[in-house]
């Protein structure tokens, strides 16, 4: 199993970024997007389904943030609108089979990439 994100750099106030999750060796796994900054937790940020595509969002990226898949390429997506210096972390995708109720909770997921990093700066 591989999950590897993609996309991240420096971005102005504003901006937008789009993630990529290219992932290999999953099927029927929901896959979510997290993000940490420096010193903070990981927080939960996005999901989805891949069979059926059910999603989710944190309350901060509702309205900004856009997840998406792509089952023929095995990749999921991170569309970041409106980007504000809070942003600023880097990004993780993972991979859970967890019930649905439990997919904010990173520790119900079992892989993971490596993470991209997201500045948004001024």
């Amino acid at each position: 199993v591989q999950l590897q994100a993609s996309g991240g750099g420096l971005v102005q106030i504003g901006g937008s970024l789009r993630l990529s999750c290219a992932t290999s060796g999953l099927s029927g796994d929901t896959i979510g997007w997290f993000r940490q900054a420096p010193g903070k937790e990981r927080l939960f940020v996005a999901a989805i389904r891949r069979l059926g595509g059910n999603t989710k969002y944190a309350d901060f990226a509702k309205g900004r943030f856009t997840i998406s898949k792509d089952n023929a390429k095995s990749t999921v997506s991170l569309q970041m609108n409106s980007l504000k210096p809070e942003d600023t972390a880097v990004y993780y995708c993972a991979s859970t089979r967890v019930v649905w109720s439990g997919i904010s909770d990173p520790s119900q997921y079992n892989y993971w990439g490596q993470g991209t990093l997201v500045t948004v700066s001024s």
